[in-house]
């Protein structure tokens, strides 16, 4: 039988490489459907953890990786096993380097390590974020130095992520899924493939078009974010309640969407993907100045949230030096125990820049993972929330729902709100 009788007869074997954010609910998905699924990952304590039916990602539950195992998931760290599947889907990491710069290593590693497991007959799919242009002119070569041809002895696609963890309303099988390829008969794989476990699929004409979509999707996000965050510096200097200005425009039923402002941006997508299209814009001469004005105030924000906390206590007649600072929230965003790239390591590096002495209190993230940017911070845990009491200034940094914020404003001196959580004036409430 065929890839595409496979595919269809749901008999196709799907490897998901990368058990994160992204690939874990992926291989969660297809199991559901009926797919023999495998999950690769170097990493040998999460293949640990699932095999003894264990979760490392808050918001999927231990039973829902049990259930995993009774339908014949079987996560390993035997890339060898590769060549046991039909379809390979590449679910793993596109940071940026110091400079801004797309680092391709974890996708270029992956597809190494597929050419060297690579048969005839399989799909290979990257759904990592990534700038127009990556499944042609990365990991097309790399897998073709297997000695088989794309198109021909094996086929190759893209199918953008749209994870949102911690979105109790959309899961995977339940948003729209684009693919594509840069062949007719790939692009029939891949809508066969995804239509068997998504509500719908949107084949588009290429794997650059899909990849652009991602891009455009995230820069969309990163460019409102930063207006808000721009309108939320300039309102508070005219003594102007940012939130109250959003929650009024939001009444309006056409021609507004809603974005809030924050102590920055988080997550793995949305500060990090729109640097690619930048990237690579630059090879052919075309600038992007909305992203990369974008980038400069989003990045400022945790500047600014340390800034007015200085103004704050400088009228209280205080300084940063020895002050005891509680922070609310590790993860990038509420109800999530997601802490990639979000702005509360920055916070707490400028506030210990400063000689303050940071604490942070997160239900969810009990103790700071090792990170590529603030590896001296991992190892910290969070404390009890009544530290707010002995702290000089609380800030708070995500607004998960399960905070006693009532609690919070009696026991604290003085908050500095990132979030919008208090509303109207409150003495002790600096806006931020």
């Amino acid at each position: 039988m065929d890839i595409l009788g496979l595919i269809k007869s749901k008999k196709a074997v799907v490897g998901v490489i990368g058990l994160g954010y992204v690939g874990l609910p992926l291989a969660k998905t297809f199991a559901k459907k009926g797919f023999k699924v495998i999950g690769f990952d170097s990493d040998r304590a999460k293949i640990e953890a699932l095999l003894q039916g264990k979760s490392y990602i808050k918001h999927i539950p231990a039973t829902t990786i049990q259930d995993m195992l009774s339908l014949g998931f079987e996560p390993t760290d035997n890339f060898a096993r590769l060549s046991e599947c039909d379809c390979v889907l590449i679910c793993v990491p596109t940071p940026l380097t110091g400079h801004r710069e797309p680092d391709m290593t974890y996708v270029e590693n992956s597809c190494k390590v597929i050419s060297q497991n690579l048969r005839k007959g399989q799909l290979i799919v990257l759904e990592s974020t990534t700038y127009p242009g990556t499944t042609e002119e990365v990991v097309r070569p790399i897998l073709e130095s297997s000695g088989l041809q794309a198109g021909k002895d094996f086929f190759v696609g893209y199918s953008p992520e749209r994870e949102d963890p911690g979105n109790e309303r959309y899961e995977t099988s339940t948003i729209p899924k684009v693919v594509g390829a840069d062949d007719p008969y790939t692009l029939e794989l891949l809508t066969a493939l995804y239509g068997q476990v998504v509500v719908k699929v949107v084949p588009v004409s290429s794997s650059k078009v899909a990849e652009a979509t991602k891009i455009l999707e995230n820069t969309f996000r990163a460019v409102n974010i930063a207006l808000v965050n721009e309108l939320k510096m300039v309102f508070s200097e005219m003594g102007i309640d940012v939130w109250e200005v959003i929650d009024a425009a939001s009444t309006k039923p056409f021609g507004f969407m809603r974005f809030n402002p924050g102590p920055g941006l988080g997550g793995h997508c949305i500060p990090i993907d729109p640097f690619y299209l930048s990237w690579k814009a630059k090879e052919f001469d075309m600038p992007c100045r909305f992203i990369e004005m974008a980038g400069e105030i989003n990045t400022f924000m945790p500047h600014y949230v340390v800034l007015r906390t200085m103004e704050a206590f400088s009228v209280r007649g205080m300084g940063l030096k020895d002050a005891k600072i509680l922070l609310i929230g590790l993860a990038y965003k509420k109800n999530v125990d997601d802490c990639r790239e979000s702005p509360s390591f920055k916070l707490i590096e400028l506030f210990e820049r400063f000689g303050s002495k940071v604490m942070f209190h997160d239900p969810y993230v009990l103790k700071i993972p090792v990170t590529r940017e603030y590896p001296h911070l991992a190892g910290r845990e969070s404390v009890a929330l009544e530290f707010a009491r002995d702290a000089d200034a609380v800030v708070i940094a995500t607004d998960h729902d399960c905070i006693d914020y009532d609690a919070l404003l009696k026991d604290a001196r003085l908050i500095v709100d990132t979030r919008g959580v208090y509303k109207g004036a409150i003495g002790k409430v600096i806006k931020a």
